[in-house]
């Protein structure tokens, strides 16, 4: 069962192509503030390859990635991804890759907030394995995932944790945390849909809390 706010939908594995990445996230975000147009943004990222890429192929993937993560996000919460501190930049990446993600979302919200509560913080490659396992049912197309593409995701996965803060720093940290959510974005979240900080791992009765 897909728990995301907006219901059930197939699960889109992209965010391969880009891991969390917060500074080239505000890249994006500064361009689309400046000019208003998801399209404008494309032409220019691409076109004067802001995002640094080595190659066309790489930059358009990682492009198409990060605006469509954006494009998720509330104007008030791309200006905190542009303007704001780095932990409030990082905690609005992370933030638009768990709505852009079902995948993502139900697996921190749902797997990884079940740990917390059990008071397991350790995250190991079987909770993956497991998370994969009990999504096959309601998710066919995590039947049809490779070895190689399954370790892939997971990689990625891993990786964007850590970036934002959910895991420990080093690779070979697996520790579990709450993610640092910093006043502006707290604020920016609860008044968009507080569900979503179920993927900074805050409790339900802490989230219904901010509807009192």
């Amino acid at each position: 069962m897909d728990d995301s706010p907006g219901g059930v939908r197939k699960y889109s594995l992209s965010f391969t192509a880009a891991s969390l990445r917060p500074e080239l996230a505000r890249i994006v975000a500064e361009t689309y503030l400046n000019c208003g147009d998801w399209q404008g943004v494309r032409r220019r990222v691409l076109d004067d390859n802001l995002l640094q890429a080595r190659s066309r192929g790489s930059a358009v993937r990682m492009e198409g990635e990060i605006r469509q993560r954006l494009q998720t996000l509330t104007r008030g919460q791309l200006v905190i991804l542009a303007e704001a501190s780095a932990d409030s930049r990082r905690a609005v990446a992370w933030l638009s890759v768990l709505k852009l993600s079902p995948f993502v979302f139900n697996f921190a919200a749902g797997n990884l907030r079940t740990k917390m509560e059990a008071h397991d913080t350790v995250v190991r490659p079987s909770d993956y394995e497991e998370f994969l396992a009990s999504e096959s049912a309601a998710h066919p197309e995590v039947l049809a995932l490779t070895p190689v593409t399954r370790a892939k995701i997971r990689q990625v996965l891993f990786k964007m944790m850590r970036e934002a803060g959910v895991l420990g720093e080093g690779r070979t940290d697996s520790s579990l945390r709450r993610a640092l959510l910093p006043a502006d974005v707290l604020q920016a979240v609860a008044a968009d849909d507080p569900r979503w900080l179920a993927g900074f791992l805050v409790p339900d009765d802490e989230i219904a809390a901010l509807g009192d």
